[in-house]
């Protein structure tokens, strides 16, 4: 058995182990220890990512065009940015806070990826993606790297944040891009956070804010009972 497999083992039968001496009716203790589990589990998992591995990338011949649509509202309900009013606003431990229009996050240099998207809900789909790796970002607006998380406030009302060296991960991008077309409105125009090594809810969509601190930020999802760290 890998490490992953032993890992996720072990969380089951402890898990299993504890709520044994429960009484499942009794909703505010299997919360608690079910918290305490999630958070054991945000914690292992942080100590074993390790930021030079790469998530798998894929053939262009293999990204979809048609990327699947995915959101807690309809299609019809989701934002639409005007590309001249908006602005990327900067707050925290940044140096320089001055916001960023779409012009001006589209001029940095760009790179692709192909690497898989994987939803919570037991789907995966390969697409194509454009964009800049946000260390580019936080480097050339003065982020202090040195701490510990990056949040994120989106139009649609997500909120998620990322730890700090997943946000340095090489593959962590501020993606522009899907199939080689700017970002569609309804995927997050003008960006979304684009996280291979993290489950697809950890990737927000329609950011208006970027933040840094050293305070574990919220997670729209998390707030719902979902890990925080939710990758690998």
């Amino acid at each position: 058995m890998n490490r992953r497999g032993l890992l996720r083992s072990g969380f089951s039968l402890g898990t299993l182990g504890l709520l044994g001496g429960c009484n499942l009716t009794d909703n505010e203790t299997v919360q608690e220890v079910l918290t305490g589990v999630s958070r054991f589990n945000d914690r292992v998992q942080a100590a074993i990512f390790r930021q030079g591995a790469l998530a798998p990338e894929f053939p262009e011949a293999a990204a979809v065009k048609d990327f699947r649509y995915n959101a807690w509202y309809g299609p019809d309900q989701a934002p639409v940015l005007s590309a001249t009013d908006y602005r990327l606003n900067l707050a925290g431990k940044i140096a320089n806070k001055q916001s960023w229009t779409v012009e001006q996050l589209h001029a940095m240099p760009q790179v692709s990826q192909v690497t898989r998207h994987v939803c919570v809900e037991g789907w995966s789909m390969i697409g194509k993606w454009n964009g800049t790796p946000l260390r580019e970002f936080l480097l050339r607006v003065g982020a202090d790297t040195t701490a510990r998380y990056v949040g994120f406030e989106c139009a649609d009302g997500y909120y998620e944040g990322l730890d700090m060296p997943t946000a340095m991960h090489p593959q962590t991008l501020m993606a522009f891009g899907l199939s080689d077309q700017v970002l569609p409105a309804k995927y997050g125009f003008p960006f979304k956070i684009r996280v291979p090594t993290k489950l697809g809810f950890k990737n927000p969509k329609y950011v208006t804010t970027l933040f840094v601190t050293n305070q574990e930020p919220r997670g729209f999802w998390t707030d719902r009972g979902y890990n925080w760290f939710s990758g690998i």
